[in-house]
């Protein structure tokens, strides 16, 4: 079995204004035996043999994982090589091996960094851009600014890396239709091998959503563009990107010819992963669990020998069969209904017809798929479905 590897690292050096995930602000110091933490959680997992496989995808998501020293992530990565094993090719600069990303924010990218990174094993590099434009990036709280961005890719590129994704939010405060389109033409300036477009959620979990609820100003709450232009600045987005030559395969990525994420595939998908660090989420085709948030708790159960999961629960047939639509719907080429229907014993003719017949859906053959102008709404139409 092929196993993706997820590494959490819950670090960031500030909270932007729109997040509500279990990041935080911490001392360097805490660094070092987080990643010796981690190794530790991998070397545990893989002799007690649950899942088994060989791991062909890596992912260091957070947070912001560039924070850690490369010596870090570097143990992490021959960890993971040494009780895993790694299912494609050993020299993991080759374009086609192995998958190995790093998520980083551009004021984290130095020189000396990018170079330890690709003698790491790291071949692919997600960048969080949010915008280039500085009072949008301001407003949400951001470190860095729109000159960061260009010398980050520089330093990228000079390093030897051959596969950048870089991800745009639809949505932040003081975003207007001009801004949201100069951004938009910037980076496919740059030209990154992956984009992501992501339109802004208001969580009541962040600073934000709690201001906007309230109807206060801060964060640039008064500034959020409305629904209706989020989703125009999406549709926008996604014309330009097509004729940029950029494939649409999610509902907010797109990749160059070649250069999908082969690891986030695997979520859509419903295929096996297997997450280390705090917060860190798992799935081995029937079971899911996670670890405790807590990342000095995380680190201190590991060092005493303590169980660090928190949550785990057996997949059901209809939570099974809700997955499979709901994250087989969010790729553009849909889910083979015939498929799936015969897999769980379900007949969904029915409410697919209704959704059909309100243009929100099709079907081509045995394949459906969400009609394409009504992406920007998925949620709806999936909650429907599912209804």
């Amino acid at each position: 079995m092929k196993l993706g590897a997820y590494i959490q690292v819950p670090f960031c050096q500030t909270k932007c204004t729109y997040c509500n995930f279990h990041t935080g602000v911490v001392s360097k110091e805490r660094y070092g035996p987080y990643a010796d933490a981690v190794c530790r959680e991998i070397a545990n997992t893989a002799r007690d043999g649950a899942p088994s496989g060989m791991i062909d995808t890596v992912y260091f998501g957070g947070g912001t994982p560039s924070l850690l020293e490369p010596s870090g992530l570097k143990r992490i990565v021959d960890e993971l090589r040494r009780s895993f094993g790694f299912a494609i090719g050993e020299d993991l600069a080759i374009s086609g091996a192995m998958e190995v990303t790093l998520e980083a924010d551009p004021e984290t990218i130095t020189r000396e960094k990018a170079l330890a990174w690709i003698d790491a094993g790291f071949n692919r590099v997600s960048l969080g851009v949010q915008s280039f434009n500085d009072l949008e990036l301001k407003a949400a709280g951001r470190m860095h600014r729109r000159a960061d961005i260009f010398t980050a890719s520089e330093v990228l590129r000079e390093a030897g890396f051959r596969n950048i994704s870089m991800d745009l939010i639809a949505g932040l405060a003081h975003q207007t239709r001009e801004s949201w389109e100069e951004s938009v033409t910037r980076l496919t300036e740059v030209r990154p091998e992956h984009v992501s477009i992501y339109m802004l959620e208001i969580d009541e979990g962040s600073h934000l959503g709690k201001e906007s609820l309230a109807g206060g100003n801060r964060y640039g709450a008064g500034a959020v563009p409305s629904d209706d232009a989020i989703a125009d600045s999406y549709e926008w987005a996604r014309e330009k990107l097509r004729t940029e030559g950029y494939e649409h395969y999610e509902i907010s990525n797109w990749g160059l010819p070649g250069f999908r994420s082969r690891h986030n595939l695997k979520y859509w998908r419903r295929e096996p992963y297997i997450g280390f660090g705090a917060g860190a989420h798992s799935f081995d085709g029937t079971n899911r669990w996670a670890n405790l948030h807590d990342s000095a708790r995380y680190a201190a159960n590991m060092e005493k020998g303590i169980s660090t999961r928190e949550q785990k629960q057996i997949v059901t047939q209809a939570e099974a069969l809700e997955e499979e639509l709901f994250l087989g719907l969010r790729q553009i080429e849909g889910v083979d209904l015939a498929t799936i229907e015969h897999a769980y014993g379900v007949n969904l003719t029915k409410r697919v017809s209704e959704l059909r017949a309100q243009g929100l859906v099709e079907l081509i053959g045995t394949r459906l798929r969400l009609a394409p102008d009504r992406l920007a709404v998925s949620n709806e139409i999936l909650v429907e479905l599912l209804s």
